[in-house]
């Protein structure tokens, strides 16, 4: 566990000490580090001891002791009543959970990859006031996570009530139901309708890609929610046209542990035919970090500062999270198989703006082509296109059983 922390605390003063001419040769030396945890990208550095709550209804104090240093990411700071938190290579194997103290009305901590998850339901209008890390002192000889909760004042309140609307629902609903014990949290699943509004998509002899896009995605998220073991989200729920990048920082903000994008393929030969399914391209890899640190979003969740571990800890997150995508690709491609028809070398990458999100892991299917009749009546056949979404949900129940089997070991 301590191996991937040692290499990360060497590289922080690696790139530290770079000066002048050793520039060339630190810089050597730092890639070396990188291979080396990349390697261990799979390892978490830090297992969580213990989880304690203190404080009452005006502030609650939320400690989680470590064994070793993590960074935090939030992602919900709590005005929508729940609290979303990532903690960066820490183990939560078995995950925990428990009830009511002050502010928090239950809280659970499960696996998320490379990362443990913290979320909390909250009693009353509150939001994360601060959070801090806490190194061994004082006779105390591990580390602590500190979130601290703070009720609103009456005007913040209302604010926060106008804005958690009917418009933004589908990102503000309990991660629990209400009146039920504490169980094992729900997956995240990102569903996105391809196109819409001003942006039809490829053009069939019956209509537009974008309807159809649609209609799949929403026979997708009824098939899931059936089951009651997720929290699905959709980019889109109407015909109406939500920009690339926005779709990608719905999935951040909805702490997705998976996101599926829904297309219609299309060509000049009306022949070709079949599914595809993509994930992303090495060599967009890139335009990943790119899009990344145009808010800056890597170096907020990162507690060192510096840039140079930051750029070490986004490879390792995009490392894991392709793997995880690529596995959930091949498990897809195995049960769409026989539903639908499949194009040679069904498995492809690419760059697709909607799968840049360095920690969710993402593809982008394409069900057949609108260009091939064939395809083109089966995806508008409401009995037929069911059939197809139940083998991706079933593909979804597959993924993340094998996840939990992985994450048992």
């Amino acid at each position: 566990m301590a191996g991937q922390g040692l290499v990360l605390r060497r590289a922080a003063k690696t790139l530290a000490n770079m000066r002048g001419g050793a520039l060339v040769a630190c810089a050597a030396a730092a890639a070396g580090l990188v291979a080396v945890a990349a390697s261990q990208a799979a390892i978490a550095s830090a297992d969580i001891l213990k989880v304690r709550l203190g404080g009452d209804v005006a502030q609650t104090r939320i400690v989680i002791d470590l064994d070793h240093s993590a960074s935090g990411k939030l992602l919900d700071d709590g005005v929508d009543g729940r609290v979303l938190l990532l903690l960066g290579g820490v183990s939560a194997a078995g995950g925990q959970q428990g009830g009511a103290q002050g502010l928090v009305k239950r809280w659970a901590i499960d696996q998320d990859g490379g990362a443990a998850r913290l979320q909390m339901e909250l009693a009353g209008a509150a939001k994360v006031k601060r959070r801090f890390l806490l190194p061994p002192a004082d006779g105390i000889d591990h580390y602590r996570y500190v979130i601290d909760v703070a009720a609103l004042p009456p005007s913040a309140e209302a604010k926060a009530a106008r804005a958690n609307g009917p418009a933004n629902l589908a990102l503000r609903t309990s991660f629990l139901q209400p009146g039920q014990p504490v169980l094992a949290l729900k997956k995240v699943v990102v569903i996105d309708a391809g196109h819409g509004g001003h942006d039809p998509g490829a053009r069939g002899l019956l209509g537009f890609e974008k309807d159809v896009n649609l209609s799949a995605a929403e026979a997708l998220k009824a098939r899931l929610e059936q089951s009651g073991r997720y929290k699905v989200v959709m980019t889109r729920d109407a015909d109406v046209y939500i920009p690339l990048a926005d779709r990608v920082r719905i999935a951040q903000q909805a702490g997705a542990d998976l996101f599926i994008s829904l297309h219609s393929d299309s060509g000049p030969n009306s022949q070709v035919h079949g599914a595809s399914v993509y994930t992303l391209s090495d060599k967009a890899s890139m335009r990943a970090a790119r899009f990344v640190k145009q808010d800056d979003w890597f170096m907020q969740a990162s507690m060192t500062g510096d840039r140079g571990v930051s750029d070490i800890l986004l490879d390792l997150t995009q490392r894991a999270t392709k793997n995880r995508s690529a596995a959930f690709a091949e498990t897809l491609v195995g049960h769409i198989e026989g539903r639908t028809g499949l194009l040679r070398r069904t498995h492809r990458d690419a760059g697709f703006m909607v799968l840049l999100a360095p920690e969710v892991p993402a593809v982008l299917l394409e069900m057949g082509f609108v260009s091939n009749p064939e395809d083109e009546a089966m995806l508008r056949d409401p009995a037929r296109r069911d059939q197809l979404m139940d083998s991706v949900a079933d593909a979804i129940d597959d993924y993340f059983a094998e996840n939990t089997r992985l994450a048992a070991r």
